[in-house]
């Protein structure tokens, strides 16, 4: 009788040979995304995981299941079966400082999940509105610095990533302005092109219609180095705050006892799909910057980012809501 992959994980976790489980996948898998649809992961997940089906040889369904933080999906994927058959779209730096955010998650990040591949870098921005009297970086700091807790800075929630860059950012250049947080992006940069915020920190995905249709200022992105989808916008680093550094990565996890040469077969899976121009030019346009890797490299990531953001998350005394 002919066993299902899905059947003999324990023999397959022994084996040794690459012919194991040689049929693997015999069915269609699916891709976890802890959001709502619409919103920068799920584009990235169901831009990547079409193209992952066609090099698996079966269909890539998304799921979403959204809350808590992102930590919904991830705490699901982290207890379905170690089959290699579900897979989550996750947010590396959202769970890195959920470590020290949450004082208890139904999961253990770095335990109870396996990296398998990062898929992309978003870098992101630091925005004003039309009326902000500030050109640059360096222009806002001095506005700030006279008017000290007059601007609003916004976010995407107490803990996000787009938070926790406004507190690295306000203790660097020492000003004081007032954290707004929201509930998502989407009606952060409502508020924020409507002039009830005036400055905020968000993904270049999820700002860079805004920018290209004039609507928002982009002063500087948060990553080392300048953003192909933003060439002309400097760094916050050389912008004046030299080793301000600050982005999200996302990437593909799976169940941590998944056997290695499924995780192994995904990771090959993940970097062909993303060497592919189609896609590489596709994700470019939607604000991504695909970037692949192997498991180690991606777990050493993981490991890094809870220990950058541990000291944040407490300084700005954000908790989970």
């Amino acid at each position: 009788m002919r066993l299902h992959c899905m059947t003999v994980v324990a023999v397959c976790v022994l084996a040794t040979a690459p012919a194991f489980c040689a049929d693997y996948p015999e069915h269609p898998l699916r891709l976890v995304v802890p959001f709502t649809p619409a919103g920068a992961t799920d584009v990235l997940a169901r831009l990547t995981g079409e193209r992952l089906g066609d090099k698996l040889g079966q269909t890539v369904v998304i799921e979403n299941r959204p809350g808590a933080g992102a930590n919904v999906g991830a705490e699901f994927v982290a207890r379905s079966a170690p089959d290699g058959y579900t897979m989550l779209m996750g947010p590396a730096s959202v769970y890195a400082i959920s470590v020290t955010l949450y004082p208890k998650l139904g999961y253990e990040l770095t335990k109870d999940l396996t990296p398998v591949s990062l898929v992309a870098n978003v870098p992101h921005v630091l925005l004003v509105n039309n009326d902000v009297p500030a050109a640059s970086l360096p222009e806002l700091i001095r506005l700030a610095a006279r008017q000290p807790g007059m601007l609003n800075i916004a976010s995407q929630g107490s803990g996000t990533v787009s938070h926790l860059e406004a507190e690295l950012f306000k203790h660097m250049a020492g000003i004081d302005m007032v954290h707004v947080p929201y509930r998502g992006s989407a009606p952060a940069l409502v508020d924020l092109m409507g002039g009830r915020t005036q400055v905020m920190f968000d993904s270049i995905a999820s700002a860079l219609p805004h920018i290209r249709a004039g609507k928002l200022r982009a002063l500087a992105v948060s990553s080392k180095t300048r953003s192909a989808l933003l060439p002309d916008v400097p760094t916050v680093d050389e912008s004046g705050l030299k080793g301000y550094s600050a982005h999200s990565w996302l990437g593909i996890f799976v169940p941590a006892a998944t056997p290695r040469p499924i995780v192994e077969r995904l990771q090959r899976e993940v970097a062909a799909a993303l060497n592919d121009p189609q896609i590489r030019a596709r994700l470019l346009g939607a604000g991504f910057e695909p970037a692949s890797s192997t498991s180690a490299a991606f777990a050493k990531l993981v490991r890094e980012e809870i220990e950058k953001w541990r000291p944040i998350v407490k300084m700005s005394g954000a908790t989970a809501d």
